[in-house]
């Protein structure tokens, strides 16, 4: 992401007005579409449509990511510049623990290999200057899902850490803002679910459906914002896609959710809007796999996700107040 300081002669422009004098926006229309795609951050956090009309002021970092994965691509990305960067939560000769942001892969896929930065590229990047330096994936999350992702270091401690999560004794606990209000307290998400390698989605399984795998996830109510409820959400399984399917399943996609709804309201025009899925991997435990004790880790709510929180906390007060 390129970062650029606002200088003293650009103090009290409207933010699009900016983009528009200072990068190759070229136009209002153009510097919205960037601001509404997650293209553009203001200060650290990711502009909303909203914040096309705020003013920045001398010393302000507006940052440009121009070829966000799932922001959609354009010729627009070569003003993108630096590649993102990525923060190591924990690493050792073992392990290591990224808190992935929203909008990266965690590994290339096959048929976009090499065609935009991963977690493992900036892991491999940051650690070039060592010799025969080895990250191997251990589990995943989705592109647009922020948050904690295990890697090993080693071959051995790869097998050992895939064989906890084959016995499903790693704690993944998600924060996930879905739409309407989930009514019961806590409960159990129990689906059969299957592949489908054509449309690259989860569907229900059928019957006797050969590729249907049980997906289960357990869940407890944090709080209730009237349209909109924060779940926190334990994997069980941990089948792709798999909180995001289940909310959908049971008529609350995630806030922000594009690809499941399964006939699901539209969100409500008053609802604040995040451009992305409202997921995030949140805490992440596990045996080390050479010591075998239990190491626990938590990620902080990203700033996007924070906003959202806070909106719809307002939103909340507001109708109480009605």
């Amino acid at each position: 992401m390129q970062e650029i300081i606002v200088g003293p002669g650009d103090d009290g422009l409207r933010l699009d007005v900016w983009l528009v004098r200072r990068t190759e926006a070229g136009s209002r229309a153009r510097a919205s579409e960037w601001i509404e795609r997650g293209k553009i951050f203001l200060n650290g956090r990711e502009a909303a449509g909203r914040d096309r009309a705020t003013r920045v002021g001398a010393g302000d970092r507006v940052g440009l990511w121009i070829d966000r994965p799932g922001s959609s691509r354009s010729p627009d990305a070569a003003v993108a510049g630096a590649r993102p960067s990525l923060r190591v939560v924990y690493e050792d000769a073992s392990i290591a623990i990224v808190d992935k942001p929203a909008g990266l892969l965690v590994e290339p896929l096959p048929r976009d290999a090499g065609s935009e930065p991963t977690v493992l590229d900036l892991l491999l990047d940051r650690a070039r200057h060592l010799a025969r330096a080895r990250y191997y994936v251990v589990h995943r999350i989705d592109r647009d899902t922020s948050g904690l992702v295990l890697f090993a270091r080693t071959a051995a401690a790869r097998d050992r850490l895939k064989a906890q999560f084959e016995a499903q004794t790693p704690e993944r606990v998600y924060l996930a803002v879905t739409l309407g209000q989930v009514r019961a307290d806590s409960g159990t998400w129990r689906d059969r679910l299957a592949w489908d390698t054509s449309s690259l989605r989860q569907r229900r399984a059928h019957g006797k459906d050969a590729g249907g795998k049980e997906a289960v996830s357990r869940y407890r109510v944090r709080e209730r914002f009237g349209a909109a409820t924060l779940l926190e959400v334990s994997l069980v399984t941990g089948k792709r896609n798999q909180i995001r399917v289940q909310a959908a399943m049971r008529g609350h996609p995630l806030l922000g959710e594009r690809q499941y709804r399964f006939g699901a309201i539209d969100e409500p025009a008053d609802l604040p809007r995040i451009g992305r899925q409202a997921l995030h991997a949140w805490r992440l435990s596990f045996h080390h796999p050479e010591s075998g004790r239990r190491v626990g880790f938590v990620s902080e709510v990203p700033s996007d996700l924070d906003r959202l929180l806070r909106a719809l906390d307002v939103l909340k007060t507001k109708i109480r107040c009605r």
